[in-house]
């Protein structure tokens, strides 16, 4: 896909691009989601990742196809993970602002997914560093005010990656799809935290986990039980931390 992609121009003004995106894993349409054009191949590999459907090593090719209506991206597995997926088909059919529309059952809502474990500690001062440094990284945002981004940052590196789209689950997913397995880090976001953010996060694998705004109750519970260190409402004038607070120290 054109890497300039995700916004077009009206009336004097860019608006963020909205495609029907769908998903599908050996020829069978998995998911459909309203997302920005671009940043595909990542979307499918992240998607695949952070929803428990196939691990990077297990997934032989993904092909970006634009449709009459929109665009197909094809996932092609390896025989394991494709029967695997067999075995638990679930469809996800919703707008861009709903995580879980289409789930058929409380227990793929309410999936279980493997704890983290890290030994990384970062600065009280990283937090609010790491946060200022992400709007330089949002081109789309900077156009359209309108776009939500996902980003990794190391204490060695800084921020590594980032990731743009209308849906912020989207954004999470190219992220994972860019990073592949990273290094330990913290994942930064510009939305709310809710539960499937957190299962997303916990796929893959990142222990710190903050955001602008302020995570649910449940998402805070969830992050808890699953060792992930959440920090909210982080702003220039400090932060939130919720669950997990011994990885962040004032040194």
């Amino acid at each position: 896909m054109d890497e300039a992609k995700g916004a077009a121009l009206l009336q004097g003004r860019l608006l963020p691009e909205e495609v029907a995106i769908a998903i599908s894993y050996n020829t069978t349409t998995q998911a459909v989601m309203m997302a920005t054009p671009r940043d595909l191949e990542d979307f499918a590999r992240g998607f695949s990742l952070t929803e428990g459907i196939a691990a990077f090593e297990e997934i032989e090719a993904v092909e970006v196809a634009e449709v009459p209506r929109g665009i197909d991206l094809r996932v092609w597995l390896k025989p394991a993970a494709g029967a695997r997926l067999a075995e638990r088909r679930r469809v996800m059919a919703g707008p861009v602002g709903c995580g879980l529309c289409g789930i058929d059952s409380l227990e793929q809502a309410l999936r279980d997914v493997p704890p983290v474990t890290s030994d990384l500690r970062i600065r009280a001062a990283d937090v609010g560093r790491a946060m200022a440094a992400l709007p330089a990284h949002q081109p789309l945002h900077d156009a359209t005010r309108a776009m939500h981004a996902a980003g990794f940052w190391t204490p060695d590196a800084g921020i590594v990656a980032v990731r743009e789209d209308v849906g912020r689950h989207n954004a999470l997913d190219k992220l994972a799809g860019a990073l592949g397995r990273p290094d330990a880090g913290a994942v930064l976001i510009t939305s709310r935290v809710s539960v499937d953010l957190v299962q997303k996060v916990a796929m893959l694998g990142a222990p710190v986990l903050i955001s602008v705004s302020a995570p649910t109750y449940q998402a805070a519970m969830l992050a808890d039980d699953l060792g992930i260190t959440l920090i909210g409402l982080a702003r220039s004038d400090g932060f939130k931390c919720f669950t997990h607070g011994f990885r962040v120290h004032e040194g």
